[in-house]
């Protein structure tokens, strides 16, 4: 007699959200845990016939069922199933080749800025058939993610059979902790290897027999229609990119105010964008008189098109699922759940794609809308209480300034729980992949929004009428209007007073606790239930664990050591976020692609103390870009003067400015890092000869750090009979003769040397000789084109030595 209720309640109600968690938790143990395919089908094969067989435990083996459907749909996508799938075929080292197969989409083309000098690069996913090395082809499968610079021609589109000819290898992964992981990204989506062609006369067709997809003509047609009577500039790009996500010209420069606003989201084919669409539509259909089963035979299949023209992005996927459900509820006049249909376009995603869990716009969607349909009652209710009036009152006898304002009083304040909910929904995911915390976007949303909605219409109404050109150019000037003021909202908004920071990578634990408290603590469920203790109970064990973990961590003092194509940095990030301390920068193009955004990933937002060690451009080149962006306190220079007229000039502009300009010397200190060398009286013609050695200690470790001293510095550094022992030293390669000597190693003892070196050039690359002479010295040394960045940790106990594992260089 319990039985049947618990089990009815668990299948009736909101059946497909127990259904996709149980989905979802195979999919999660599969990651963890590979199970040959075949074992997972018996398995599951297995489950299906006792369900048909035991009709009493029934509800248990489909929940089993489910579970195993969830663990075998991605086994299946990661294991290797073809005797020719390409990660039998190559391994880690780059290969040449040529490799025939069919385009998945057209390939993409992506403008890039630096130094004032623009280039174009072409991407594409191929699915490959064949390749050929040394003459001799043969089959192959799987798909790869094609680079080429330039753009390629116009007659290369989706599912064409082409033959690019490349080089081969996986793609690089991270190369320090907190940078975008781009071999992980492509893995999610079922690409292993990364083919780099040369240029685009590496590409050849095969097939030329075909005509431009739909899709193309269609977004070619569109951005024909929508630049009738607008000047090509970046504002009808982005009205490109708000109607099409054509994203070719979207620069970082462009994107970073939208980003830092929280304003972005409109520029991704998600749930805003569909019921944007669906919503103007059935307007214009209601308006007509169209009868609701007409209205839904015409909406659906046009958000479908929509998806499927702006290439079928996920989240556009999960939107369209749900915005059919809804609407197919309506034309049946049935009632929808929200949450029942957000969980089936969540298992419909995951059923065609289950590596869909892991990449950053199925997760944003997922939980942002979640929030929005969980959060959004509660408040409600409470601006109901607020805005109530007298029951009593006849409405006709309230002012009538009352009775006008109602509806844009609700209408605002339905858009600021709205935009609040969706920011409280994405905090943590958009801490953990865009390192950004930004208070703005609720006030900013309530404003671009509307503006989104309005320029979405205008659009819309241009290609409507696209046969008028008169027409076409007022609404298209509208929309320009439009898209110019949303920008220059998202650009003012991020100049008000804390409106955004950069934060550090949140830990997964940070993440699952700050959701269940939300989904907790904001639902009506949980105030309603009788049982609250078990719940307080486990959100009280989650709060300790979570606080221990985080105390334990931040007791920590990190020593980042980041290779620079020839150069190095190293960053020290204390547990006193005050101590903190950037040594060296690397060169214009490493500070701008590699330091900026590590330090804004360990959410460095103003730099207390930068120390420039010495003249070398490998070094201190992109000091400038440190500047203009992390603002530091306190900067320390040699005492040596620098022949680098770069070098002098900089420190002379930091000297025009608030900036604190010290100059530290042999005997002197920079918070917890003593200065070994130079004084002010060595100077030797070659700056490597006087680059500044730092030696630091924390808890029993020793750290000298010796910039790239070359021959004559490391003589004058042993010299002045200084205590050099360290149990790690860190030393890059200068540009004449070799680090650490061994008369240098003798004086230090080191039990580990780092030495952050680079694989191309090869000058900037460890010589056979030298590693040779330190292995045999009895070395145990880590280079830094093999490891990539090494990351320190130590406290009072100990300390221990973590590298980034990555492919060479390329």
């Amino acid at each position: 007699m319990v039985r049947r209720p618990l089990a009815k309640s668990l299948v009736m109600k909101r059946a497909l959200v127990q259904i996709t968690l149980l989905y979802v938790a195979g999919i999660l143990l599969g990651e963890f845990l590979n199970m040959p395919l075949a074992a997972l089908l018996l398995l599951s094969f297995g489950c299906a016939g006792a369900a048909f067989l035991f009709r009493k435990w029934r509800l248990i083996f489909l929940s089993v069922l489910v579970f195993l459907t969830g663990w075998s749909n991605n086994a299946f996508h990661l294991n290797i199933i073809s005797p020719y799938d390409l990660r039998i075929e190559f391994g880690e080292k780059p290969e040449l080749g040529i490799f025939q197969g069919r385009l998945v989409a057209t390939p993409k083309e992506k403008l890039f800025v630096w130094d004032e000098e623009e280039t174009w690069r072409s991407v594409a996913e191929l699915e490959v058939t064949a390749c050929e090395q040394k003459g001799m082809w043969r089959p192959a499968f799987g798909t790869v993610f094609v680079s080429t610079p330039d753009r390629l021609a116009s007659n290369i589109f989706k599912g064409q059979i082409v033959e690019v000819t490349g080089v081969i290898s996986p793609p690089r992964g991270p190369l320090a902790e907190g940078l975008f992981d781009y071999r992980t990204y492509l893995r999610r989506q079922g690409m292993y290897f990364q083919l780099k062609a040369g240029s685009p006369s590496d590409w050849a067709l095969v097939d030329t027999g075909q005509t431009h997809p739909l899709s193309d003509r269609f977004i070619a047609w569109t951005k024909k229609v929508l630049s009738v009577g607008l000047p090509e500039d970046d504002t009808t790009h982005l009205l490109w990119t708000l109607v099409l996500d054509w994203k070719a010209v979207f620069t970082d420069e462009a994107e970073e105010p939208f980003m830092r606003a929280g304003t972005y989201h409109i520029f991704a084919v998600d749930g805003l964008r569909i019921v944007i669409v669906a919503g103007i539509v059935l307007g214009l259909l209601r308006l007509l008189r169209v009868p609701r089963e007409v209205c839904g035979l015409i909406i659906i299949p046009l958000i479908w098109f929509y998806t499927g023209v702006t290439d079928w992005p996920p989240s556009a996927i999960r939107a369209s699922i749900m915005m059919t459900v809804v609407v197919g509820s309506w034309v049946l006049r049935r009632p929808s759940d929200a949450i029942n249909s957000l969980f089936a376009a969540a298992f419909i995603i995951l059923l065609w794609e289950p590596q869909q869990l892991f990449q950053a716009g199925f997760q944003l969607s997922f939980f942002v809308v979640l929030c929005i349909v969980l959060l959004f009652p509660v408040m409600e209710r409470l601006r109901n209480k607020l805005m109530k009036t007298d029951p009593f009152l006849p409405d006709e006898l309230r002012p009538g300034w009352r009775r006008h304002l109602d509806i844009p009083v609700r209408y605002m304040i339905d858009m600021l729980i709205s935009s609040w909910a969706a920011w409280i929904g994405s905090i943590p995911l958009a801490a953990y992949y865009f390192h950004l915390f930004t208070p703005v976007s609720t006030p900013a949303n309530v404003l671009v929004v509307p503006l989104t909605f309005l320029t979405l219409i205008s659009c819309l109404l241009s290609l409507l009428f696209w046969w008028v050109p008169p027409l076409v150019s007022i609404f298209n000037q509208s929309s320009w209007f439009l898209m110019k003021t949303i920008t220059g909202l998202s650009q003012w908004s991020v100049k008000w007073p804390a409106t955004f920071c950069y934060v550090s990578t949140p830990s997964l634990l940070t993440i699952v606790v700050f959701y269940l408290f939300l989904l907790t603590l904001h639902t009506e469920w949980f105030w309603k239930s009788k049982r609250k203790l078990p719940f307080i109970a486990v959100l009280a064990v989650a709060a300790i664990v979570w606080f221990g973990y985080e105390l334990r961590e931040h007791q920590f003092t990190r020593i980042h050591v980041l290779p620079l194509s020839g150069g190095h940095a190293v960053f020290v990030d204390t547990p006193k976020s005050t101590d903190q301390l950037l040594i060296y920068c690397g060169n214009e193009a490493a500070a701008e692609f590699v330091v900026k955004p590590f330090l804004r990933a360990h959410g460095v937002n103003r730099l207390p103390r930068f120390i420039l060690s010495h003249g070398d451009l490998r070094y201190i080149g992109g000091a400038q870009i440190i500047s203009t962006n992390f603002f530091p306190e306190e900067f320390f220079t040699s005492p040596v003067r620098a022949r680098s007229s770069a070098y002098r000039q900089f420190v002379e502009s930091q000297k025009n400015t608030k900036h604190i300009v010290n100059s530290i010397g042999a005997g002197e200190k920079c918070g917890a890092w003593s200065v070994l060398y130079p004084s002010a009286a060595d100077h030797f013609p070659q700056a490597d000869d006087n680059a500044m050695v730092l030696k630091g200690q924390f808890g029993p470790m020793r750290i000298l750090l010796c910039s790239d001293l070359a021959r004559e510095g490391q003589r004058a550094l042993l010299a002045r009979g200084k205590d050099l022992e360290a149990e790690v030293v860190v030393s890059g390669l200068p540009r004449q003769g070799e680090p650490l000597s061994g008369e240098l190693l003798s004086a230090i003892k080191p039990k580990l040397i780092l030495m952050p070196d680079a694989e191309s050039p090869a000058t900037e690359r460890a010589s056979a000789k030298l590693r040779e002479r330190l292995a045999a010295a009895g070395q145990n040394v880590l280079y830094g084109h093999e490891r990539g960045a090494a990351l320190i940790e130590a406290d009072s106990h100990g300390y221990r030595v973590i590298t980034i594992k990555q492919v060479p260089d390329r």
